[in-house]
């Protein structure tokens, strides 16, 4: 009785949906099938909440944490007048007008309304779901910007392809609470809406577009490369010839009160008007109104005076902008580039100059194998989408090609860029399936509904039906193969938070590592609230946001001498190592090693950068790099390995007792499993430091200071 009950059921609704409409069913399909990719989005990024338990990622999200439990807890203005003496000490940080609040407030408004409606959350899961609640939305806004771009079958192809792709899932998957969790949807909404106001000339499509990029601007450092891309359209249509009326409008209100939003960020002030990196947009701006002016004055003037005055301008102008733009340049009224920008021009910038970005892991230089990686199909898809879009030049698509070769280019040079890569390479990835499909299958569909007897031969191209139906089941093939490809490098490379640790075992057993964890509770529970703690800035935000302990230098790196100082420390030999840290006021020092597990990223495989930071300031010039080299030119730990680096503090604080310890069958005591070697000196004791913690598998190691010895008589 229930089942036929159910059937009729099911055969009313098949009936219900037969009488509606074609373009209401496939408006309904449409969003039947955005609707699952947002959930796949979702979905995908569950992966660290179910393999672990609901924690945050990496390094930077805890400093973000920490300070939006402090913005919700606090108010707005004590956050935004927020000095925070428990980092970089003893300098202090003020929090309100050193970051971008986007990230912060967008997660505070969320918990108060989550809980005005009396569904109560606790903040840090807030912060953890953040990232896959805004890459939903990602998928939706990616939808209809390809939509614009070339129709609703690439905006849902564009939109499964993004809601998968690693690219863009390494920084947006459960727990990797970092600005980049909504910047790329704020990035792609701000695109969207100046296709819209290039395509309409409307000023109310034009000031939500300045309002999204004011929302990106509070949120991510990365709006730079928002406010160079779009006026670089604008030039590339001024060249074309395409430049109109619409543009004008659309350029000039979103620089306008776009300029006028950013700046009331505190961390941005003037740079907009003053910073080199700006300098373009609003150039660009000032040839708008010339471009608009001699419009007027051709139509005003006859030809022979018209091109007197132009020539005129022309010379009176350009040489006002060279003279003002230079006296401002030499006064310093306009800032010169940074350092990171200059990177992004020279590759070699920061290795030779500035090693405290060169240390950073996200901007090295991308390797082939990591296009791959992150992309698969995608990689192949780009030039095709790319041809789609020249064989159709609209404004929109000039737009998208410069949006996708300048993301090439800049993802090449840094691999953190990876992730401003990947929807363009979705965009054009889905205009190339659908434009794919949608040429073969009308083969397909001719062949199908066709009898053998009414169809007509086409003798100019004899197998178009076969050649359709392999081009499709080919795609096809490469779609699937791009699911399983996704789903892969999402739960074995961007699934597993890197504050807890997994591993294989021999007998295909996983163990976990949560040493950490285990010695940041250490420190707070067991060393005096006001304790000073020294590590490398890698794991400052971290120490701050768990342990609620003071330190010396975290993940902003905003004052290279104080990390120099940190590094000097670090490799200079006790005696020296000791009057740094008692010039800081250290009271403990925190290491990371991995020589007893093979854990590689620890502080001896990051030494060489310590050096060199280290050695990069005037009280670090005695530092030298070759000093820790072999003869040979060799960084070894063994009997080999150069005597200052196997006598400075943190060799000595990583090796501490290690000399005893057997790690593998059939080794000798010490032997280093990440290095591949006995190290070198074992047989030493510490004289200004004594062990306070070591983790269970020795990842990390605390020491605490020795006070000065009792002098009296």
């Amino acid at each position: 009785m229930a089942s036929s009950t159910g059937v009729q059921v099911i055969d009313n609704l098949i009936l219900s949906f037969n009488r509606i409409s074609n373009e209401k069913k496939e408006t309904f399909l449409k969003l039947l099938v955005l609707s699952v990719c947002a959930i796949l989005s979702f979905s995908t990024r569950l992966f660290a909440v179910l393999r672990f338990e609901s924690v945050i990622h990496e390094f930077d999200p805890y400093f973000n944490y920490r300070t939006t439990r402090f913005l919700t807890e606090e108010g707005f203005y004590n956050f935004h007048n927020w000095f925070d003496d428990r980092a970089w000490y003893p300098l202090g940080r003020i929090i309100g007008g050193t970051i971008y609040p986007g990230l912060m407030i967008t997660s505070a408004v969320l918990y108060h309304v989550m809980h005005f409606i009396n569904v109560t959350i606790e903040i840090r899961n807030v912060c953890v779901f953040l990232a896959p609640l805004f890459s939903s939305l990602t998928t939706i806004v990616t939808y209809h910007l390809a939509k614009e771009l070339k129709g609703p079958g690439a905006g849902l192809v564009a939109a499964s392809m993004i809601a998968i792709v690693p690219g863009y899932i390494s920084r947006s998957v459960a727990g990797s609470y970092d600005n980049e969790g909504i910047a790329i949807f704020c990035m792609l909404l701000t695109y969207y809406l100046w296709v819209k106001s290039v395509k309409t000339g409307s000023i109310f499509w034009s000031t939500f577009c300045a309002l999204a990029y004011f929302y990106m601007v509070s949120s991510w450092g990365g709006y730079v490369f928002l406010i160079n891309l779009i006026p670089m359209h604008v030039l590339a249509l001024m060249v074309t010839g395409r430049f109109s009326h619409r543009v004008y409008i659309a350029y000039s209100t979103v620089y306008c009160l776009g300029t006028i939003l950013s700046m009331q960020i505190p961390f941005v002030g003037f740079q907009p008007v003053q910073s080199s990196e700006h300098m373009a947009a609003f150039g660009v701006f000032g040839l708008c109104q010339i471009y608009a002016f001699v419009d007027y004055v051709r139509s005003q003037l006859t030809q022979k005076q018209f091109e007197f005055l132009l020539r005129t301008l022309v010379v009176v102008v350009g040489s006002v902008v060279l003279a003002v733009g230079g006296v401002l340049t030499a006064t310093g009224k306009i800032s010169p580039w940074t350092g990171r920008f200059y990177s992004l021009l020279d590759p070699s910038y920061a290795k030779n100059n500035i090693p405290i970005i060169a240390s950073v892991s996200e901007h090295q230089p991308t390797t082939w194998s990591s296009f791959y990686f992150d992309l698969q199909l995608l990689v192949f898809m780009f030039p095709v989408g790319l041809y789609y879009c020249f064989t159709s030049l609209t404004d929109a698509n000039i737009f998208v090609i410069l949006y996708g070769v300048t993301s090439v280019y800049f993802a090449g040079v840094m691999v953190r860029l990876m992730l401003v890569l990947a929807p363009v390479m979705c965009l054009l990835g889905g205009i190339a399936v659908s434009s794919l499909l949608s040429t073969y299958m009308k083969n397909v569909e001719l062949w199908g509904t066709k009898s053998k007897k009414t169809k007509k031969v086409d003798h100019s191209y004899p197998i178009k039906n076969e050649i359709a139906m392999f081009v499709i089941f080919m795609m096809t093939f490469f779609l699937i193969y791009y699911t399983f490809h996704c789903t892969w490098v999402t739960s074995e490379a961007y699934s597993s938070p890197s504050i807890v640790l997994a591993a294989t075992q021999h007998d295909g057993s996983r163990i976990i590592f949560d040493d950490f964890r285990e010695a940041y509770y250490w420190l707070r529970q067991n060393t005096p609230e006001d304790a000073k703690v020294m590590s490398w800035w890698d794991y400052g935000y971290q120490i701050t946001a768990m342990a609620n302990r003071t330190i010396l230098v975290d993940n902003n790196t905003w004052n290279n001498t104080h990390i120099s100082r940190v590094g000097q420390a670090m490799s200079s030999p006790e005696e020296k190592a000791y009057e740094i840290m008692r010039e800081l006021d250290v009271s403990y020092v925190l290491v990371i090693f991995g020589g007893m597990t093979g854990y590689a990223s620890d502080d001896i495989n990051k030494f060489l950068w310590m050096v060199r930071i280290g050695g990069s300031t005037k009280e670090g010039e005695h530092i030298k790099e070759h000093d820790y080299y072999t003869p040979q030119g060799e960084f070894r730990v063994d009997k080999e390995g150069s005597p200052i680096l196997l006598n400075c503090l943190m060799y000595k604080m990583c090796y501490y007792r290690f000399g005893e310890v057997y790690t593998e069958q059939g080794r000798p005591t010490g032997y280093d499993r990440v290095r591949n070697a006995e190290i070198g000196n074992k047989d030493f004791e510490l004289d200004v430091l004594e062990e306070a913690y070591t983790t269970e598998h020795w990842i990390v190691r605390i020491y605490k200071v020795k006070d000065l010895e009792n002098r009296g008589n």
